[in-house]
């Protein structure tokens, strides 16, 4: 007869933890439509960058994933809802993108308030990347709108950004 591992991982942290893996899928589905969007604008330079932004939050998921698991937790994966969003313009859709970090960031630091409640030490260490993460996250979506706002919707200086959002490499290439 097998027994059951109890869990090292408190079911408050868990269930918060479950819920952030939800969220982290939500942002990459979210990401893969505006990509989409952009694809159909012709701007296939910041397509590229919205799509890696979608591996990288898949990423971000299976790294809470692969946590749960490592602690003895157990994985609850949910239905994605459709994303919708209003945005139309490189500008409105990167504004969007900002917003949606800001609010990531905020589920990121109430799970930090939350492991240091539970006195979880090691939800507390994992965090902390993404908590640094998100200031990283926030400050390139800014920079995107920055340019954005330089630029405008159309015209070469739109076109050079777009190329230059193209040259975006993914986590593993950089690393080579």
């Amino acid at each position: 007869m097998q027994t059951m591992k109890s869990s090292s991982i408190s079911q408050t942290m868990q269930d918060a933890i479950n819920d952030q893996i939800q969220a982290e899928l939500e942002s990459a589905y979210l990401y893969l439509a505006l990509a989409a969007r952009m694809e159909q604008l012709h701007l296939k330079g910041f397509a590229h960058w919205l799509r890696l932004q979608w591996q990288e939050e898949t990423q971000h998921a299976l790294k809470f994933y692969d946590y749960l698991l490592q602690r003895d937790g157990v994985v609850q994966l949910k239905e994605l809802p459709t994303p919708t969003y209003e945005a139309e313009t490189p500008l409105e859709i990167f504004e969007l993108v900002l917003e949606h970090e800001k609010y990531i960031t905020r589920r990121i630091n109430d799970l930090y308030a939350l492991s240091g409640k539970e006195r979880d030490y090691a939800s507390q260490t994992l965090l902390q990347w993404f908590v640094d993460e998100q200031i990283e996250e926030e400050e390139s979506a800014r920079d995107i709108i920055d340019d954005l706002r330089l630029v405008g919707d159309s015209g070469a200086s739109l076109f050079l950004l777009d190329r230059e959002l193209g040259q975006r490499q993914s986590e593993e290439e950089g690393e080579e």
